[in-house]
Formats: C-alpha cells, structure tokens, sequence
C-alpha cells in the first residue's frame, strides 16, 4: 500500500514539532533562573507545529485507514518530550515500506 502525502506531511512537521518542544522547555527553564525570556516566541511556534501535527495526524489516520493503536500511539509520542523524533523514524520507516501500514480494515476479528 503507497503511503499518502498525509503521511510525509506528518512526518515533515513531527521532527521540527519535537525539537520546538524541547526548545519551549529550555526557554522556560531559562526563564525561571535568568532575564531571558524566550517562551512567548517559542511557545507560539511549538503551538502552530502542535496544531499542525495533529491536524496531519488526523488526514493521515483517515487516509491510511489505521488502528486506533497507531493513532494513539503517533498522538502520544506528540505530548513526550523527544517523542517527535520517534514518531518521524517510524514514519520514515513506513514511507519506505520497512513498516508496513495495517489498515483496520485488513485486520481479523479476535477469535471469540
């Protein structure tokens, strides 16, 4: 199954989302212990890469027809610190098929 554009998207926009994230974190830390104050800045760019991660998030989980699993999975790696940087390999991976996609659709009913 091609990957979709939803996906690269995703995987675009979560590297640079987790690296914001540690960034907010050190700006805010520097904050509370020096005179710089980085967080209005950093805050606002983690924000619009977090609203944009999420809402690639969700076309790609449309469009790929995931589990709830790997769509939780991808949305927690969001809220880790350095999660973003796991969710882009495992996104890596699936674009070059080393992790192949697994549709709802295509999996068994649990033996009853």
């Amino acid at each position: 199954m091609k990957t979709s554009s939803a996906v690269h998207r995703l995987r675009l926009v979560s590297g640079p989302e987790g690296l914001s994230f540690i960034l907010l974190m050190v700006c805010s830390l520097l904050k509370r212990t020096t005179s710089f104050n980085g967080v209005p800045v950093m805050g606002m760019i983690h924000g619009i890469l977090f609203i944009l991660y999420v809402v690639f998030l969700i076309l790609a989980w449309q469009q790929q027809k995931w589990d709830l699993k790997r769509g939780a999975l991808l949305f927690v790696l969001s809220v880790l610190p350095t999660g973003g940087f796991f969710a882009e390999r495992m996104l890596a991976k699936e674009e070059r098929g080393e992790y192949p996609p697994a549709p709802a659709a295509e999996r068994e009913p649990a033996a009853a």
